[in-house]
């Protein structure tokens, strides 16, 4: 693995500034689910995967703003049992195209915020988005005809940004939406209205994935 490919590496150009930690009431269901995916081994750091890097990263788009503005989790807190509010960053603005993402905050934000970004611009339905790593959903996407990006999009780039777009537009969804990042090892994106339609949505998805190993 290269360095530009390791896990956690910010690809894109990031703007960023110092500013306020976001409200601890917002972060209250992602908090909850972190708890859940850290369980399953869907989200943390451990020194046998990824090079030793923290993987897996949690959003949701903050109410009562104009535009995509999001909040996500920070750059490698994935070691972190429980995170606070100066464990999340403020996207204020985000641009796939020209690979540019602008933030506040005490910390930098994920290194695939590029990647929620995408998600959130194509839907103003999508109040949520969930990246986590699972080798079972991610060995078994094809079984479970699961709607997969291009193998030679990388993650944080302008290339997977479109790759999620496309497959995001295509969904026709009645329900949350999950997608594999097949170029990035083991990673998937799950995105929905309501934190908690999103978060099942994963867990039946490796639940089936592991029905059918």
């Amino acid at each position: 693995m290269t360095a530009a490919n390791r896990e956690g590496v910010i690809k894109f150009q990031l703007d960023f500034a110092d500013g306020p930690a976001p409200a601890a009431e917002l972060l209250i269901e992602l908090n909850e689910w972190r708890a859940v995916f850290r369980k399953h081994g869907l989200l943390g750091q451990d020194p046998q995967r990824y090079e030793g890097y923290g993987y897996g990263n949690l959003s949701r788009r903050l109410p009562g703003q104009d535009g995509d503005v999001f909040l996500i989790t920070g750059t490698q807190t994935g070691h972190l049992q429980a995170l606070r509010p100066e464990d999340y960053a403020t996207v204020l603005e985000c641009d796939p195209v020209t690979n540019h993402l602008k933030a506040i905050g005490q910390i930098k934000p994920s290194s695939e915020a590029l990647s929620h970004g995408a998600l959130y611009q194509c839907d103003p339905d999508i109040l949520w988005v969930m990246h986590l790593h699972s080798p079972d959903i991610f060995r078994q996407r094809i079984r479970l005809n699961l709607p997969c990006t291009q193998s030679d999009a990388d993650y944080g780039t302008p290339e997977m940004a479109a790759e999620i777009l496309k497959l995001a537009q295509c969904g026709n969804r009645n329900g949350p939406g999950l997608l594999v990042m097949a170029g990035h090892q083991d990673g998937i994106l799950a995105y929905g209205c309501s934190a908690q339609t999103t978060g099942k949505r994963v867990i039946d998805t490796l639940t089936r994935a592991l029905q059918t190993r």
